[in-house]
């Protein structure tokens, strides 16, 4: 029997045996996802912390349900564990790690190429093998497969399949989830892509969209996120230009968004948040370096988003200006950080960058987010204020919104006490119109 029918026979019969490295937002989900379908997973993490939350049935992800990870470790289906040797076990198995940039906005792919690498050792025939991980076109055929096949003398698509299938996670989102996704997957080879793809749809209620190769796969999530990114970066643009012309950006995207067609509405804000948007577009232009082209819109869009958090103070120094305040020594109160509504994650959130920027102005600042109760960011630890009422709120001499959470905030309250608020978010707009509400 060829690898082919063995892997799509065991498949069928849910005899597969799934790997998932990395249970941070992706790979998570995916593996309890996995484990509902049928098929015993193992999770690998160099957290031990993770591991041990796993094990003992505690989730620490928005997106999962607690019952059903609880409920899939007692049956067996769900584990996790520290030590990569339990790869020799697996006949599936998924990357899910962190793609970050480094400090000189290059990408930092040390997670990929040291999952590989402990990956590597264990490697056995008959596996198949999916990098998930968010990273520039060529990855997974230029840097994954040198090493699985280095480190393991196995010879991809004769004793082990190879893939891309571009993560898909929108933590928050009430409607999309990892199960119903629509999902991409690339292979090397026409029998890989078979089975990785019937893996998937074994999983899945999603689409599987089977691509030619890993390349375009890698390609198509950069694509999903640069063009989230180049028109987030138009409408931050046309916000500055609003604002010098006294028009409302929010009231023009109204209009604009009433066309039933060729239309898509974006917003602005006080920078761009999240794994993925304001990452991927760097992968894109550093990657595009080594064939010579220059990726002059997207840079062009790059330098917008990562501007705004400047633009951001600025802005607010003049609305202080304006009430005889400077920012040197203003008390500012901050509501959210999380990197977008009603949700915990505060990876890339703009809001910490402008925390920052307060803080070298000489602001005394506080924060409230009700989702996030602590965060870190370089080096320093900042705490949640625990509650907010009418009496606090009137003791800053400003209060910027910087996360639109649409629960556990009183914004009319906010309002009705606040000397002046800065909405970036526009998430008083329902609120009967005030002399102390200005809006990006």
């Amino acid at each position: 029997m060829s690898m082919k029918e063995l892997l799509l026979k065991k498949i069928a019969n849910k005899e597969i045996i799934c790997g998932v490295c990395g249970l941070g937002y992706v790979g998570l989900p995916l593996a309890v996802e996995k484990a509902k379908a049928g098929f015993k997973t193992i999770g690998f993490d160099v957290q031990e912390k993770k591991v041990k939350m796993v094990n003992d049935g505690h989730n620490y992800i928005g997106d999962v349900v607690d019952s059903d990870l609880s409920a899939l470790v007692k049956k067996g289906m769900l584990k996790a564990t520290t030590d990569f040797s339990s790869v020799k076990d697996v006949d599936f198995i998924a990357i899910c790690v962190p793609t970050p940039l480094d400090a000189h906005q290059q990408p930092d792919i040390s997670y990929v190429r040291d999952s590989a690498i402990a990956i590597s050792k264990y490697l056995t025939k008959n596996t198949m093998v999916v990098l998930e991980s968010t990273t520039y076109p060529g990855t997974t055929e230029e840097l994954i497969k040198p090493i699985l096949e280095e480190g393991s003398g196995l010879k991809c698509g004769v004793d082990f399949y190879l893939g891309f299938s571009p993560e898909r996670v929108d933590p928050g989102n009430l409607v999309y989830k990892t199960k119903n996704t629509p999902k991409v997957v690339g292979a090397i080879g026409k029998d890989a892509q078979e089975c990785i793809a019937a893996m998937y749809r074994a999983v899945l209620d999603g689409e599987v969209f089977e691509a030619s190769s890993p390349a375009v796969a890698e390609m198509e999530k950069i694509l999903e996120n640069t063009y989230r990114n180049i028109n987030i970066g138009l409408v931050n643009e046309l916000a500055q230009l609003c604002h010098k012309m006294g028009i409302s950006i929010w009231e023009v995207i109204d209009a604009a968004k009433t066309k039933p067609y060729g239309f898509q509405a974006f917003y602005p804000g006080p920078g761009l948040g999240g794994h993925c948007i304001p990452l991927d577009p760097y992968y894109l232009s550093w990657k595009a370096r080594e064939y010579g082209f220059h990726t002059s819109m997207i840079e062009a869009s790059m330098m917008i988003n990562d501007k705004m958090p400047e633009y951001t103070v600025d802005r607010l120094g003049d609305i202080l200006n304006r009430f005889g305040k400077s920012l040197n020594g203003a008390k500012i109160l901050q509501l959210g950080v999380a990197y977008k509504n009603d949700i915990d994650d505060y990876r890339e959130s703009p809001a910490l960058v402008v925390r920052e920027l307060m803080n070298a102005e000489g602001c005394k600042v506080d924060y409230f987010d009700p989702f996030v109760s602590e965060y870190r960011f370089r080096g320093k630890t900042y705490s949640s204020l625990k509650t907010l009422t009418p009496a606090d709120v009137k003791k800053y001499d400003a209060v910027i919104v910087t996360a639109g959470h649409t629960q556990r905030v009183d914004y009319k309250m906010i309002a009705e006490n606040a000397i002046v608020v800065f909405d970036t978010k526009n998430v008083m707009k329902t609120i009967d119109k005030r002399d102390n509400i200005e809006v990006l």
